[in-house]
């Protein structure tokens, strides 16, 4: 079908009309703002269709060549904007964060003027960057990275987005016939470890290099039981399953960001929910000198946590679900500062209804998904809280993900 392609939505994608101006919904990759296009088909739904763009007739402005040969319609899955200009990746994601701000939280544009203003890049460029991989491996033991919303494994040779030290990896250069994924980290001290997922074994099969690695079943090829990783001047050791945030510069931007918006002052307490290896705990204990709690549910984070914070005696880390701590009291009010990281399904209604119950002075979201954010925004809203800043970074360079840090204030 020819396709005029409207506005980019959450998703990767852009949003255009078979049949007129209110014909059917059609999702479209690999395609711009404004451009004229033969899309084919890609999936069938009741209410829309989802397509890639195939040919580009009339072309955007800011339309690039793909620097990854495998980033075309029915190549790899992990970038879905390397088509598109670096400045305009910023203004893509800006513009999905409004929407779905407007759409899901119920901010009018007027509203959200007055609160945030532009997605921000992090150092370091477009390719490079990606700290943590996971590889998918095929019938025939090829390694490679899956297919936009498929199983299918798309053999490459090189990932142009991994880090450097992770892309000198021999990981691509051979076949694992035993193998149902492979995992790579480059730590910010130098380590790189690299993993194997026997066949058979529980956890993801990976492919998606948006994806976290970790999990159960993982064999050690190569590097250390622990790798290092700095932020400012505080270092963590971590077992390299341990969740950290995977741009070189992402944990010192995002933390930076945290302790703008929140401004914790001398003998405030804190919690740090879904707090991981305490990255955040850190910051607002050291800014504090007061009791400062963090709650993880991940046996790793745990164990990073309770070793690296150690030096910071007011510190206490809570084993449990963030709803569990909530809703037990395994946590206790009074609390003057809380800091939100929820996973990308987001906090949730019952999560977000106990922070408000505990009375805090203020809130800061880090959130990797705008949708997730923004529907607890509204919960938030709802319960008499404003939502007073919003900050948005490109994390994720080349990919539709974007990460955003909100400050959320009773009203």
């Amino acid at each position: 079908m020819e396709l005029t392609i409207g506005a980019p939505a959450h998703g990767g994608h852009c949003v255009a009309r078979f049949g007129g101006q209110h014909g059917r919904v059609v999702f479209v990759r690999h395609a711009l703002p404004g451009e004229r296009v033969t899309a084919q088909i890609t999936e069938r739904h009741r209410g829309y269709l989802r397509a890639d763009a195939i040919e580009i007739h009339e072309a955007s402005p800011d339309r690039v060549e793909a620097p990854c040969r495998y980033a075309h319609p029915g190549g790899c899955g992990g970038c879905d904007l390397q088509h598109v200009h670096a400045d305009a990746q910023l203004r893509w994601k800006t513009q999905v964060v409004r929407e779905q701000l407007g759409r899901l939280a119920g901010l009018t544009p007027e509203d959200q003027d007055k609160v945030f203003v532009r997605t921000e890049p992090l150092p370091g460029g477009l390719l490079n960057w990606r700290t943590r991989v996971r590889y998918a491996v095929d019938a025939l033991g090829r390694p490679g990275l899956l297919q936009h919303r498929s199983h299918e494994v798309v053999p490459i040779d090189r990932c142009l987005i991994a880090h450097p030290a992770i892309q000198e990896l021999d990981l691509l250069s051979r076949t694992w016939p035993e193998s149902a994924a492979l995992q790579a980290v480059a730590a910010g001290n130098g380590d790189v470890v690299a993993f194997e997922r026997p066949a058979g074994t529980t956890g993801s099969a990976g492919g998606d290099p948006t994806d976290e690695p970790g999990g159960a079943g993982l064999v050690r090829l190569t590097g250390p039981a622990q790798i290092t990783e700095v932020v400012g001047d505080r270092t963590w050791e971590t077992s390299p399953e341990t969740f950290w945030q995977v741009h070189p510069e992402a944990a010192a931007t995002l933390t930076a960001a945290v302790l703008q918006m929140l401004r914790p002052a001398e003998g405030e307490v804190s919690w740090d929910l879904y707090g991981g290896a305490g990255l955040f705990a850190a910051a607002l204990a050291t800014a504090t000198g007061a009791r400062t709690t963090v709650v993880e549910s991940s046996t790793a984070g745990v164990t990073a946590a309770r070793a690296n914070l150690v030096d910071l005696p007011h510190v206490e880390v809570v084993q449990a679900a963030v709803e569990t701590a909530l809703s037990r009291r395994r946590i206790t009010a009074p609390v003057d500062l809380i800091v939100l990281d929820p996973p990308r399904a987001g906090a949730g209604a019952r999560v977000v209804r106990g922070i408000v119950a505990a009375s805090p002075r203020a809130v800061a979201y880090v959130a990797c998904d705008p949708a997730a954010l923004a529907r607890d925004v509204k919960t938030f809203r709802s319960l008499g809280w404003e939502l007073a800043e919003l900050r948005a970074f490109d994390c994720f360079p080349m990919t539709q993900h974007v990460e955003c840090v909100a400050l959320l204030l009773p009203a």
